[in-house]
């Protein structure tokens, strides 16, 4: 069951690493009042095509994510882990998950419609990056917390 727990936050990493690529875009930005279109668009596009062209594929992380919190449900049940791995992994996983189906997805499809006006497309990519910033320091979390104390 570790394996397969560190496998699923592993891929979860790798994803969102790429969507991370092209995220970093808004960074040389921060400062300014808006992204530039250019930027706006290359993320935008990226949106489009993983969050809505390449449908099904979606759906796997989905699954992915849903299986993640299925085994870690499961350690903690059956025991036999430190209770502080299992509180630690489950609470990042569903914080991270939940901000990923309740916030990031819908924003990323959004952006990737580009039917908002540029400076809501500005707001939606620098939200999105911020929110992945975060997504990925909880998935590092259960990672590192499964690989040091599981």
């Amino acid at each position: 069951m570790h394996a397969a727990i560190t496998a699923a936050a592993g891929f979860l990493i790798a994803v969102l690493w790429f969507d991370l690529m092209f995220d970093v875009q808004v960074v040389p930005h921060r400062h300014a009042p808006a992204v530039p279109e250019d930027v706006t668009d290359s993320i935008a596009s990226y949106y489009r095509r993983v969050t809505t062209e390449a449908s099904p594929m979606g759906r796997l992380i989905a699954l992915v994510m849903m299986c993640l919190l299925a085994l870690l449900a499961w350690q903690a049940a059956r025991g036999g882990t430190p209770a502080w791995v299992s509180v630690v992994s489950l609470a990042a996983a569903v914080a991270a998950i939940s901000l990923a189906i309740g916030k990031v997805v819908p924003a990323a499809v959004r952006l990737g419609s580009q039917r908002d006006p540029h400076a809501t497309q500005s707001v939606l990519a620098r939200t999105i990056f911020r929110d992945h910033v975060v997504f990925l320091g909880l998935m590092l979390t259960v990672l590192i917390v499964q690989l040091v104390g599981g």
